[in-house]
């Protein structure tokens, strides 16, 4: 995995761990890898891993069931979207739309280009 540097690394594994969640590969109700796994798979201190765990419990996309390990939640897709959501209204949009201002890009481009990006991307 490559870190960028602008946001610190327990929240990218966070958002690495929602993505998966959100993308099917680790289902509701389904165990996620332990924190030891995750750390070596990603090349990370299992501190790190812990901390992005310790975050992701917090906001009831993950939970511990004691013994067991770390589990999805059944509604975490819904809680992932809603907390990214804001998180780019917030974060991400303001400065895509001043691109789009200053680069004089209308919103039918975009329409047009976003349509093309989920056909090759996302549509099997």
């Amino acid at each position: 995995m490559n870190f960028k540097d602008k946001e610190a690394i327990y929240l990218q594994i966070a958002d690495y761990v929602s993505e998966h969640i959100t993308l099917g590969k680790w289902l509701p109700e389904e165990k996620v890898p332990s924190v030891r796994e995750l750390a070596v798979e990603l090349q990370v201190n299992p501190n790190t891993v812990m901390r992005a765990y310790e975050y992701l419990q917090q906001h009831e996309i993950i939970f511990n069931k004691r013994g067991l390990g770390l589990f999805v939640t059944a509604d975490a897709i819904e809680k992932i979207k809603s907390i990214r959501k804001e998180r780019f209204m917030q974060q991400e949009l303001p400065d895509f739309f001043r691109s789009l201002y200053l680069l004089d890009i209308s919103l039918d481009e975009v329409q047009k280009r976003y349509e093309d990006f989920k056909l090759k991307n996302y549509n099997n």
